[in-house]
């Protein structure tokens, strides 16, 4: 964890925090791409206005996976992956695809198919109408999809049942799920593949960790980036106040009244930068209001 003392606050950033390598290779193969024209890109590469904007500029144009066509003859397929259904039907309708897929996203896919194979009922545990929750199940759509206890009575009676995970999910609330499942249905086999990706449980047990010595912590990222809300909700569940923030001009200095200790994190699709300059800002602050000439900085 690195911390950044200032004469008002800490200021104590995740160890393992913002863009995850997944949507940072899709921006990168995106950026490449639209160096030879313009493409459309089929929903949110990134849940970043800044990402969004910059290649907006070098040509990117606004797609839905969902649609039928497309203002470029050159389509691609965000991080979040997509069905072979929809792959295959934009290659069908004449569409030159680029897929940009995370690898991790890829396993879940191979593990749900493994699961229908190998005769189980398919479940998925995610966010309902979530793009890569929709990929899913798109080549499997009766996938039952669950997020809370309650929805455990949404899967058939049948008597086995297979198990896999949207890739940013909480790891304690799918183990939790995967739990009640089998206290719910002891009865039948319940098999289960951990799909959730090494830097969402990386993320994770950071702000764990920053939770325990911070008392106010911002989750950085774009206001529709689910797992920075998802950062945010868990950093108020272990005892911080805590607010999702797109940049530092949300921030309200009442918020740091009487604060000692600032957590800094970072959704999966936050650039570098974004969190910097909240770092930035905030020694700022504390700099105009203690009259100091100079932060400190260690590691």
């Amino acid at each position: 964890m690195k911390t950044i003392h200032t004469s008002r606050y800490d200021i104590l950033i995740a160890e393992h925090t913002g863009m995850c390598f997944g949507v940072r290779q899709a921006i990168e193969t995106t950026q490449e791409v639209l160096k030879t024209g313009p493409a459309t890109i089929l929903g949110q590469l990134a849940h970043n206005p800044i990402v969004k904007s910059n290649l907006a500029s070098r040509g990117a144009r606004n797609g839905e996976l969902a649609g039928s066509d497309a203002p470029t003859k050159r389509v691609i397929i965000t991080a979040h992956g997509a069905s072979d259904r929809d792959r295959k039907r934009w290659h069908d309708a004449g569409y030159e695809v680029t897929d940009t897929t995370c690898p991790l996203v890829k396993v879940a896919h191979r593990k749900l198919a493994k699961v229908v194979a190998d005769g189980y009922q398919p479940v998925i545990i995610g966010k309902e109408g979530h793009v890569e929750v929709c990929g899913l199940q798109g080549d499997f759509p009766n996938a039952r999809i669950i997020l809370h206890p309650d929805d455990i009575a949404e899967i058939p009676n049948v008597n086995r049942i297979g198990i896999i995970s949207q890739t940013t999910q909480p790891i304690d609330r799918v183990r939790a799920l995967v739990a009640e499942v089998r206290r719910q249905r002891p009865e039948i086999e319940v098999v289960y593949f951990d799909t959730v990706c090494h830097p969402t449980k990386d993320r994770q047990s950071s702000l764990h960790e920053l939770c325990q010595a911070s008392e106010l912590v911002f989750a950085i990222g774009g206001k529709n980036s689910n797992n920075t809300a998802q950062l945010a909700r868990t950093a108020r569940r272990l005892g911080c106040r805590a607010h999702h923030i797109e940049s530092q001009e949300e921030i309200q200095k009442k918020w740091l009244e009487g604060i000692t200790k600032i957590g800094l994190t970072a959704g999966t699709s936050t650039l570098d930068r974004s969190l910097d300059a909240v770092a930035a800002y905030l020694q700022t602050l504390a700099q105009s209001k203690a009259g100091l000439n100079q932060v400190r900085q260690t590691l």
